[in-house]
């Protein structure tokens, strides 16, 4: 059997951990910049007049008429939080698939001793006791079959207390019949549209399909999701991640800038970022992208976008050779006059590091894999940049993102601690 956990409402539930006079009350998590809503609770979503990913400024007046707390995104805290459950998962089986952060399958193949239901309540029990976030378990045969049961848990949460278990056949075909097309896991929208066309519209419409069928028009990626919603599993869990094909990082400026100087301190700062992801995975890169634009949404800025792909010398993973490739990219696509919103950097060609070819008129670097050694352990010990290249400069606060209503970050800084006020008794 598996299991599928999956966290409800996962940043709005993460701000209201801390906050127990928040609970059952509305509220929203923002995108970078505080620009539009990305994520909301139950509460907030039963609003009809708050639509999501809606800019803010559209609709202030509707978040302060109904008394919804609005909280700018803590990446850090939420993070941080996601391996807390993941790290309780680990107490119900060895082989689990972190999916995304708010979502994990487990395998509980002759793990179960009780009960399906009874196993998937202590799950969502003790992460609720742990942690203070609300999930949903959906157990079932199959990995697109739980995704299906922890659908229904988490649509019929009042009747089902957020648990699900499609273990008969009679509840497979129920659930298979109540599940449009549409929301079928891995069956995407012109996939759904072709379906329909031929008279497919629920999930169980389209388990009756030939195989032949479902092979020709949506390739064996498609058969696999036939099979297993049909009860056959296809789809094992991946307990280790595949290393990233490209890993980039793009976030607005919490101002228009004009300054290349100031600029070029982000660039590296975010080429800073992905460099320790890169390394992570034990991977290097072989090229480098950064683009550069200006606010299309300014109707009195003049509009400017562009970007470069450049070819390494040798691939690698050294931040202090990346943020020189990047800056001389950056340097051909700049144009003074114009006030940028956005820069970004991608790195692609990724290879396993083992497997770097040198380059006869590029002369190796000693000692530069020990040297972002030492960088790494020190910003795991020690907190996110706190050993940076000089090249990122001091300057961030003229450039980083707004996020006025940046919650404290519990669970990663001592001086942002959650504080317990008591009050004394009368003797």
């Amino acid at each position: 059997m598996i299991a599928l956990i999956d966290c409800n409402s996962f940043y709005a539930s993460c701000e209201q951990v801390f906050r127990p006079h928040l609970w059952g009350k509305p509220v929203v998590v923002l995108s970078n910049n505080d620009g539009c809503v990305i994520a909301a609770n139950r509460e907030a979503k039963a609003l009809t007049e708050i639509p999501m990913f809606e800019p803010v400024f559209k609709i202030k007046e509707q978040l302060s008429k109904n008394n919804v707390t609005a909280f700018s995104s803590n990446y850090t805290f939420y993070g941080e939080m996601s391996q807390r459950v993941m790290n309780i998962l680990h107490q119900f089986s060895p082989h689990i698939e972190v999916y995304s952060i708010d979502e994990s399958f487990i395998d509980l193949t002759g793990i179960i001793s009780a009960e399906p239901t009874v196993y998937a309540a202590e799950i969502r029990d003790r992460i609720f006791r742990y942690t203070g976030l609300p999930v949903g378990v959906g157990i079932a045969k199959t990995k697109v079959l739980a995704k299906v049961a922890n659908r229904i848990a988490k649509k019929f949460h009042k009747e089902l207390n957020t648990v699900y278990v499609i273990d008969t056949e009679e509840k497979r075909i129920k659930a298979l019949k109540w599940l449009k097309i549409e929301d079928v896991w891995g069956i995407g929208r012109q996939h759904a549209k072709r379906l329909q066309k031929i008279g497919v519209h629920t999930a169980y419409d389209f388990t009756k399909l030939s195989p032949g069928w479902v092979r020709r028009y949506m390739t064996v990626v498609g058969l696999r999701i036939w099979d297993e919603l049909n009860g056959r599993p296809r789809l094992g869990i991946q307990e280790l991640p595949k290393p990233k094909k490209g890993i980039g990082t793009a976030k607005s400026f919490g101002k228009p800038l004009e300054d290349l100087s100031l600029i070029e301190e982000a660039c590296a700062y975010y080429i800073s970022e992905v460099a320790e992801v890169l390394r992570a995975q034990k991977s290097c890169a072989n090229y480098i992208n950064v683009f550069l634009h200006t606010n299309r949404f300014s109707v009195k800025d003049a509009q400017y976008a562009n970007s470069i792909t450049i070819t390494l010398p040798v691939a690698t993973n050294d931040t202090l050779s990346l943020i020189v490739a990047a800056k001389k990219a950056l340097y051909q696509i700049y144009k003074p006059g114009y006030r940028f919103k956005k820069v970004g950097v991608n790195l692609l060609g990724i290879i396993p590091q083992e497997f770097v070819q040198g380059n006869l008129f590029y002369p190796e670097k000693k000692n530069v894999q020990a040297l972002m050694d030492v960088f790494d352990r020190l910003n795991y010990k020690y907190g996110k940049a706190k050993v940076y290249s000089a090249l990122c400069g001091n300057r961030k606060k003229e450039w980083q993102l707004i996020q006025e209503e940046r919650g404290p970050r519990y669970t990663t800084r001592w001086d942002e601690l959650a504080v317990v006020q008591t009050k004394k008794q009368s003797p």
